[in-house]
């Protein structure tokens, strides 16, 4: 198994609901104070890799642009929602570097020189990396949405862990839209949802005891879909797979941290993992 970096970090985190986090909505005050907290703990990155939910191809593609411009994948907010701007440089050494590794781990991938950041990449990166000097280098989810394959994919990417690199799955613990309240913050609670809260402690429990061995963590993830509350908190399971490489590249570890917080009223969870084993 490969000893990653002492500085090296994997982290799964919330991104938040499309531009909201920077543009002073409530609901995110929880949540874009979690980033920058977690931005403090960790020297400085060389590099980041992100997994975002926001993009989904077949087969996997990393984006190679070394100039990447921002996606402005989201409708219907005010002006200055599209005025957000990120100019962090691509890395596309790193970018071959992560489709060889997934190659080797025959997981079929390839570099895109076209595309660039979207909303899961510059929306939380502003909150944690403000500056935007550290090359970053997006991974785009599997089209299959099969649980399996990007656990696979978090294993095989486990190298590039040698590096002083952050890798970000950027999801949401929990993605019902519909469930969602955009008025909750401070001094606006929410109605409670016993559901939403049952599924985060239960990924609390696979992904951060200590009792429960990395075979067990790992089947556990497989049959995410069979928990009380599963497709309540993930109608459509695109949010939560960044959590699957995270654990797949932590070699099914305990997280070491867990952050749980409220996001437009409903529990999310965060989890960090030091790189070294």
């Amino acid at each position: 198994m490969t000893t990653p970096k002492a500085d090296s970090a994997i982290i799964y985190i919330p991104h938040g609901g499309g531009p909201l986090p920077l543009l002073g909505h409530a609901g995110h005050d929880t949540m874009n104070a979690l980033l920058k907290e977690l931005a403090t703990m960790l020297p400085k990155p060389e590099a980041v890799v992100v997994i975002s939910a926001h993009w989904e191809s077949e087969p996997p593609m990393v984006t190679s642009h070394p100039e990447p411009e921002l996606i402005y994948d989201y409708y219907g907010f005010p002006k200055q929602a599209y005025e957000i701007r990120y100019p962090a440089a691509g890395h596309p050494e790193l970018a071959l570097k992560a489709v060889a590794l997934l190659k080797e781990a025959g997981i079929k991938a390839k570099a895109d020189a076209k595309r660039g950041f979207d909303h899961g990449v510059y929306i939380p990166l502003t909150l944690m990396l403000p500056k935007a000097d550290v090359p970053c280098i997006q991974i785009s989810l599997s089209k299959s949405l099969d649980a399996e394959k990007h656990l696979l994919m978090g294993q095989a990417l486990r190298p590039l862990l040698k590096e002083n690199i952050w890798l970000l799955g950027s999801g949401f613990s929990f993605h019902n839209m519909r469930e969602f309240d955009l008025q909750a913050g401070p001094g606006f609670p929410s109605v409670p949802d016993p559901k939403n809260r049952s599924f985060q402690n239960w990924l609390i429990k696979i992904c951060a005891d200590e009792k429960n061995s990395p075979e067990q963590q790992r089947q556990d993830l497989l049959n995410w879909e069979h928990v009380p509350a599963a497709r309540h908190c993930h109608p459509r399971e695109e949010h939560l797979l960044p959590l699957m490489v995270c654990a797949g590249a932590a070699g099914y570890r305990p997280a070491h941290k867990v952050f749980d917080v409220k996001i437009m009223g409903r529990s999310s969870v965060c989890f960090f993992w030091p790189g070294t084993v």
